[in-house]
This record gives C-alpha cells, sequence and structure tokens, in this order.
C-alpha cells in the first residue's frame, strides 16, 4: 500500500501577522484535503530566533489529525524547540527522532551545529542512523530527512552553509539500501538532485522562495505563495514527488 506524505519547511515564525497566515494557510489546506496525509514532515527552521514563544506558537499551528513530524534548522534553538515544540526537557544534544509511518522508517535527523548556519551530522546523530538503519527488518523501506542540504543548488545563499562533510553520510547510506530518498529543507526553493545514489528532494519554503541568480538579483523573492511537497512511496518502493502552492 502506498504512502502519502506531506512536507513543509521554513516556516521562519517570528510572532509577525506574515509568518503567523502562511503557515496557517498551509496548515488549513493540509487539514482540507478528501484523502488526509498519513504523516507532515516539517524539515527544519520552524521558529526565527529560536525562543518559546515561536515554538509556543508553531505547536498550535501545527496540530493536525495527522503525524506531524519535525526537525530543528539553523534558526531553531534545541532546549526551547524541545521544551516547547516537543513537551520534552530542554537540552542541548541533536534532536534525533524516528517514526514509523505505514510500514516506511522516517528518521527526522538533527544536522544543526548551534550557533551556525552549515550543517553537520555529527558522530552522535551518524551513529544513530547507523544503528536505527541496523535495527529494521531488511525487507523495510526508510526515509532519511534534515535541514540543509548535502548538495549545492546552484545559488549562493544556502550553497554557501550546506551541509558539511557529506561524504560521512554517503558512506553510511552505501551499506542500507533500504533508505529510498533523502529529504530537506533549507534552501527555500523545490529542488530535487541526486545524493548517493538516490534522489535528494528539497522541499519549498513557507516563508519566502528562493530567486534563483537567472530570475533576478534579490534572492527572497517574498510575493510568491508557500509552497510544499507530496511524496508518494509507492509498493515497488519507488518515490514520486509532486509540488504544489498555496494562495
Amino acid at each position: 500500500m502506498s504512502v502519502l506524505l506531506a512536507q513543509i519547511s521554513d516556516l521562519h515564525l517570528d510572532g509577525s501577522e506574515r509568518a503567523t497566515r502562511r503557515a496557517e494557510r498551509v496548515m488549513d489546506h493540509l487539514r482540507s484535503l478528501p484523502r488526509p496525509v498519513d504523516a507532515l514532515l516539517v524539515t527544519g527552521d520552524i521558529a526565527d530566533h529560536g525562543v518559546e514563544s515561536e515554538y509556543e506558537e508553531a505547536a498550535r499551528i501545527l496540530a493536525a489529525p495527522f503525524p506531524v513530524l519535525t526537525c530543528p534548522g539553523n534558526h531553531d534553538a534545541r532546549p526551547a524547540y524541545r521544551k516547547a515544540l516537543l513537551g520534552k526537557p530542554g537540552n542541548d544534544g541533536p534532536v534525533n527522532e524516528v517514526h514509523h509511518i505505514g510500514g516506511v522508517a522516517i528518521l527526522m535527523c538533527d544536522a544543526t551545529v548551534p550557533g551556525r548556519d552549515e550543517g553537520r551530522l555529527d558522530g552522535e546523530t551518524l551513529t544513530w542512523i547507523a544503528t536505527t538503519l541496523e535495527g529494521l527488518p531488511p525487507e523495510s523501506r526508510a526515509l532519511v530527512a534534515f535541514h540543509q542540504p548535502p548538495v549545492a543548488v546552484h545559488h549562493p545563499l544556502p550553497d554557501s552553509c550546506m551541509l558539511e562533510r557529506p561524504g560521512d553520510l554517503e558512506t553510511l547510506l552505501g551499506s542500507h539500501p533500504q533508505v529510498v530518498a533523502v529529504l530537506t529543507g533549507h534552501a527555500h526553493t523545490a529542488a530535487a538532485s541526486t545524493f548517493a545514489g538516490r534522489p535528494l528532494i528539497v522541499g519549498p519554503a513557507v516563508t519566502w522562495t528562493l530567486r534563483m541568480p537567472w530570475e533576478g538579483d534579490s534572492a527572497a523573492d517574498r510575493d510568491q505563495p508557500p509552497g510544499l511537497a507530496f511524496h508518494v512511496l509507492g509498493d515497488d518502493g519507488r518515490l514520486t514527488t509532486h509540488y504544489r502552492v498555496v494562495i
């Protein structure tokens, strides 16, 4: 049976009416679908300043009748994220969680480096990914999600702060064929590439859309509507992605 997943990213909730309304529009759209998604993935930069009030607002906006799976981005702060969004004791360690949705293991990984925009999957997280994948049945399917893309998207802004040392993850995935694809956010543009011989899907942003160099000089296009992705993982293990905007 196929699994239907939605993905949003980069809400950058900051208490402003603009950020709140854009996030609410996307969630209202998802809640109103004739067929509910099996889960929603939120791939980082949920808050803009990483303060508890932003995560309290995020918890309200993201409340849904389907599972909502999150991972942090470079604008997020681990202690406040844990406390106000996840309802767990706050600490500075990586926030890594695995969720099982329709027989698919979804690894929501913490690639953040506190105080920096670049990402890195540290030793603790890489060990967690490997251990988690090794514990899955051989016939299982898995998705790995985190914030910063491990490959260039060909814009100087996100490419200046992408995932560092991507070869560590590439080597790890070489031993785990059950990983169907890698999902990220951060770049503020809907994009598709490949990584470690698998699809690499970059989710669009809710807050603003990246204007590519051939589209103009200003990076942030704030007039574009918020975007989202729908991923269909079929019985054959093939991942198909559809991008949408919410007017």
